[in-house]
């Protein structure tokens, strides 16, 4: 009795200390006249080390809501950016999304094959490393009817490099010296999901989380071609696609800041809501990893997406260093 009294306790207490955590890492602090507040990486980290001394208490909640609220987050992020702005700052960096795409998933589906790694894990893995990670994992698996352990092992091994992009881009990016556009750009190619994405532009500065965002949702449309393409080589009818409508949302976002004219104040709100829900989201992100998820991973899909997270990491970098200014 003692011992299940003391687990009963223990789930209450990681319930309010989750729950708590969660209300910390949203509010605006530094707004409140405090002098700190949770920015991505620590947000990503705590929620982190949460996950390795607790069970999450509430893994179905924490997983739709992160999906969710970082899909509103993204549209809100949209009422800060001028869409002809956004879109000349991008513009180097869309033409590269598509060559990098095609090229990370040919050389994928060719390591894989050498690493004697399952078909549809090394296609996952490869989709998830060439346009948006998670997010392109989970559009991609039901048309590739792809099972449960095929997910989680794709699923597992890029959240635990987007969780080391998150910490190690925005430093790297001061070390070369690299300015706004560049760093925006090589972030949006290079590092897997939008969240992290967001995240590591924000940290670095506003013209490169605006240059990350654009471009990362850019590159996030190829979802959508990737799909029936997937459906066509794998032979699968009747499978659903998962269209990522929230793209769209932040771009009709962008055209209303652009040319509606609508006040200040109401802009600087949205965009201050958004960007608290992207630091939630990334604690929600860093709640839901679990050691089994981390032993389930293996090491040769891992070998598999380090090495194409390299390709697709130096390739862009130089590109980026060299092309723009």
């Amino acid at each position: 009795m003692d011992n299940l009294e003391s687990i009963q306790h223990m789930k209450q207490f990681s319930s309010w200390l989750y729950i708590a955590l969660i209300i910390i890492i949203a509010l605006p602090l530094t707004r409140m006249g405090l002098p700190w507040e949770a920015n991505a990486p620590i947000a990503l980290l705590v929620g982190l080390i949460f996950a390795m001394v607790f069970e999450n208490p509430h893994p179905k909640f924490n997983k739709k809501c992160s999906k969710y609220l970082l899909q509103a987050a993204v549209v809100g992020l949209g009422f800060g950016m001028n869409l002809i702005e956004s879109l000349k700052s991008g513009a180097e960096g869309m033409a590269f999304s598509v060559v990098s795409v095609l090229g990370v998933m040919i050389v994928g589906v060719l390591v894989g094959y050498g690493l004697h790694i399952n078909r549809k894990t090394t296609y996952l893995i490869s989709s998830g490393t060439a346009i948006c990670g998670g997010s392109a994992i989970a559009a991609i698996g039901p048309v590739l009817k792809a099972s449960e352990k095929e997910m989680a092992v794709s699923l597992g091994v890029i959240f635990i490099l987007n969780s080391i992009a998150l910490f190690i881009f925005p430093p790297l990016g001061r070390w070369l010296e690299m300015s706004q556009e560049q760093f925006g750009t090589w972030a949006a190619i290079a590092i897997h999901d939008t969240s992290s994405v967001v995240g590591a532009g924000e940290a670095f500065g506003e013209t490169a989380l605006q240059t990350a965002t654009l471009i990362k949702l850019t590159r996030a449309l190829w979802i959508i071609p990737l799909a029936f393409v997937t459906m066509l080589v794998f032979r699968e009818k009747g499978s659903k696609i998962s269209i990522p409508w929230f793209i769209f949302l932040f771009v009709l976002a962008m055209v209303v800041n652009t040319y509606c004219s609508l006040p200040q104040q109401l802009t600087s709100v949205l965009v201050l809501l958004a960007r608290r829900a992207m630091v939630v989201t990334l604690f929600m992100i860093g709640a839901s990893l679990s050691l089994s998820t981390i032993r389930s991973v293996g090491s040769r899909p891992l070998v598999l997406a380090v090495l194409l997270w390299a390709v697709i990491g130096f390739s862009s970098l130089a590109v980026v260093l060299w092309t723009i200014p």
